[in-house]
Formats: C-alpha cells, sequence, structure tokens
C-alpha cells in the first residue's frame, strides 16, 4: 500500500495572452506631406499583481520618417510612448499572493501597422501580443512506498583456497603441451 506525502513547489498557476492595437498622436516639427516610415524599438515591460489584476507598465520608442515642404525635404522623428494594460489572468488555483511572481513575455514585438498624417501630427496605430504567466506556491501530491524494495544480494568474488583447489582441480597443466606437440607432428609431417 502506498502512502502520500504533499511538496511545495513553484509552478505556473495561470497563463495567458492578450492581442493590443492602439493609436498614438505624434506632434511633429513640420507639417508633414508623407509618412515614409515607421518602425518601433527598444520595448521594455514588467507586470506585477495588483488587486487581483494584472498590470502590465511598458515602453517603446517610436521612428517615424516623414517628408515635408512638398516632398522636397525628410527628417525623422523620435517619441518614447509608455503604455499600461491591466488583465485579469484566470489562476487555476488559489496561492498566497505574495508569493506570485508575474512573467511577461512579448509574443509579438510592436510594430507599426498604419500611419496617417493630419495637419502638423502624425496618427499612428500599433499592435503586439503579450504572453501573461502567474508563478506560485502550489502542492503537488506523491505516492511513497512504505516497504522498501528487496535489496540485491552482493556477493565477493575473493580468491580464496577453495577458489585455488577448484582451478588446480579442472586445469591440466599438460594440455597446452600435448596441444602443442600434437599440432608440430602435423605440420612437420605436411612438410614432407
Amino acid at each position: 500500500m502506498s502512502a502520500f506525502k504533499e511538496i511545495v513547489t513553484k509552478a505556473v498557476i495561470g497563463k495567458g495572452k492578450k492581442y493590443y492595437k492602439n493609436s498614438y498622436t505624434i506632434e511633429t516639427e513640420y507639417v508633414p506631406t508623407t509618412v515614409l516610415g515607421c518602425w518601433v524599438i527598444n520595448h521594455t515591460f514588467k507586470g506585477t499583481d495588483v488587486g487581483g489584476k494584472i498590470v502590465i507598465d511598458g515602453s517603446f520608442d517610436v521612428n517615424i520618417w516623414y517628408s515635408y515642404d512638398n516632398d522636397t525635404k525628410t527628417t525623422v522623428i523620435t517619441k518614447k510612448i509608455t503604455y499600461s494594460e491591466s488583465v485579469t489572468v484566470r489562476q487555476r488555483e488559489t496561492t498566497d499572493s505574495a508569493t506570485k511572481d508575474i512573467v511577461i513575455r512579448s509574443l509579438k514585438q510592436p510594430s507599426c501597422i498604419n500611419a496617417k498624417e493630419n495637419g502638423k501630427t502624425i496618427t499612428i496605430e500599433i499592435e503586439k501580443e503579450l504572453g501573461i504567466e502567474v508563478v506560485g506556491d502550489t502542492k503537488i501530491k506523491v505516492a511513497i512506498e512504505e516497504e522498501e524494495e528487496p535489496w540485491d544480494l552482493i556477493e565477493d568474488t575473493e580468491y580464496t583456497e577453495e577458489v585455488e583447489k577448484e582451478i588446480d582441480s579442472n586445469v591440466k597443466e599438460d594440455y597446452l603441451k600435448k596441444d602443442y606437440l600434437k599440432n608440430n607432428k602435423e605440420d612437420s609431417s605436411k612438410k614432407e
């Protein structure tokens, strides 16, 4: 019959992902004629548990290349954008909130999917996808065998007097001599 023991360990107790699409308006120095490109770099983020909700605070840099003065000149504007997203992650188990760790992963890095000029501003749409894991203490049960497994007997095979006597009685010392002489006679008769 087996018994059970409980082990306390860290495990993922809640997991989810969320897709975001946000619009941001950025003021420019000149009146833009055409947006030539937009790229997003330096994405950083962290997650915290606030009252049962996961709050993700992050930021990224947006670089927008645009033309102005009737497409005769170009410039690049750089803007740091910060964000705060709040999500609820369904947890499989209840655990003490003081022991929770929040792990955030970027499943799809932020990227610009649309950019439009409007007067002295440019409106951009940024998409991203974040994965959220809640790690906490949990208990697992493992089966314990109460009966010990039988031990294999390890025999010593030392060289003793009994082993020496057995070798002496079973080994024929002249075996090699007889075999050698027999083979040599056969070889010499073949030569003749």
